[in-house]
């Protein structure tokens, strides 16, 4: 039998040294000097070793314990080293939680989002997913889990945000389905169960005396002069929020008067050019003393790091007296897009300028400069529009329609 002693005293030689102990347990000592503990045994008429440690580490009385588990187990009908492998899986799936499955698909997932998109997708996992499902392995979570959860986001009133982290749940365990992480995908199960949400469109003024109040507002705003410039700019350019907040000053050409927006900030992922009128020219001049040190146009006054919080501008209107069922910043757009319209203005120049999806994928690689001259004058007359009601002037057509418009 072996003893301490004689493994310690066993020096290392230039070929592997057995030295035995009983029950098929032997110490095996490599020229490096390295010991390691390990197991002979039979089973289904071969004969295989398991290792069950390194010496000094895994002292004598713990190796002979761990050689008599396995013993157990062969007696028992099982192999020792397939028992193994399955509970170092059992410890793995243990430890591949939903939180960390998740996390991996935000990860690969997020450069392919806008930064808004990427933004309210972690602030749904890290409110709403996480808390309840995280600590649960994937392979655990049963429909009843996410229904629960899901049904708890339904339960504050917010049908649309239960819609969207359904969604959310769908696509991560397709992720762990596709990776094969997990077996079976729960949501199937989940499916028709949530409320559906009612459709919900953006408030938004469009009668142009109303127009010109709104206007006259934006111009008086007495909060930060940041803020008031970003209210221009939303209602001169009509971009999306996420797209304004988000504006850097490298996007910009004052001498080409554009603002290009790169694809990775655009919702539908395609880039999008919005010719600049001399109104914001002018207030870009205005506002680059304040923040033209900065990436942003309008950082966030925590962090010039960040951009502004989503919800400033509509915090903005509603210090300005504007309800959110009467005018939102997404409002801007509905504006834009309903006097256009009614102004004799050529459809498609709105759509593009609107940046609309194009349901020809081909066709969109190369619509973003389509009718960019014809775009240009139009939101050259947008914006004297817009100070026209703001003046008080008589409201008129922004230009005669003519053939084709």
């Amino acid at each position: 039998m072996l003893t301490d002693t004689k493994i310690r005293n066993t020096k290392p030689s230039s070929k592997i040294q057995r030295i035995y102990d009983t029950g098929g347990l032997y110490v095996e000592v490599a020229p490096s000097g390295g010991k390691w503990w390990r197991l002979k045994y039979r089973f289904g008429g071969k004969e295989k070793r398991l290792s069950l440690g390194t010496y000094p580490a895994t002292s004598l009385g713990q190796a002979r314990e761990k050689r008599d588990e396995a013993r157990k187990l062969l007696a028992q009908g099982f192999d020792p080293s397939v028992a193994r492998r399955e509970a170092q899986a059992k410890v793995e799936e243990a430890s591949l939680t939903f939180a960390i499955v998740a996390h991996q698909w935000y990860e690969k997932k997020r450069p392919s989002w806008t930064p808004g998109t990427a933004e309210r997708i972690l602030r749904r996992l890290e409110k709403d997913l996480l808390p309840p499902l995280g600590s649960t392995p994937i392979k655990q979570v049963a429909p009843r889990d996410i229904l629960t959860a899901l049904k708890a986001i339904e339960s504050r009133g917010c049908l649309e945000t239960a819609r969207r982290a359904s969604q959310d749940c769908k696509a991560i365990f397709s992720y762990a389905f596709s990776n094969m992480l997990i077996e079976m995908d729960p949501m199937p199960a989940t499916r028709g169960v949530l409320m559906s949400a009612p459709v919900i469109h953006h408030p938004s003024i469009t009668d142009p005396r109303a127009v010109g109040e709104l206007m006259r507002a934006l111009w008086g705003y007495q909060g930060s002069p940041v803020t008031l410039f970003a209210l221009k700019l939303a209602a001169f350019t009509f971009v999306r929020p996420g797209e304004l907040r988000h504006a850097e000053w490298a996007e910009f050409d004052v001498e080409k008067a554009e603002w290009r927006i790169p694809i990775a900030k655009m919702k539908m992922r395609e880039k999008h050019i919005v010719p600049l009128s001399k109104q914001v020219l002018e207030v870009l001049g205005q506002l680059r003393p304040l923040t033209g040190a900065t990436a942003y146009l309008f950082p966030s006054e925590r962090s010039a790091a960040r951009p502004m919080s989503e919800n400033t501008i509509n915090a903005a209107l509603r210090r300005l007296g504007y309800s959110q069922n009467e005018m939102t910043g997404h409002g801007f757009r509905s504006m834009a897009s309903t006097l256009l319209n009614e102004l004799g203005l050529n459809r498609d120049w709105i759509e593009r300028q609107l940046a609309h999806a194009e349901r020809n994928g081909v066709r969109a690689a190369y619509c973003f400069a389509d009718y960019l001259d014809d775009r240009r004058k139009m939101m050259q007359r947008w914006a004297d529009y817009l100070d026209g009601l703001r003046e008080g002037g008589k409201v008129v057509p922004l230009f005669k329609a003519t053939a084709g418009e």
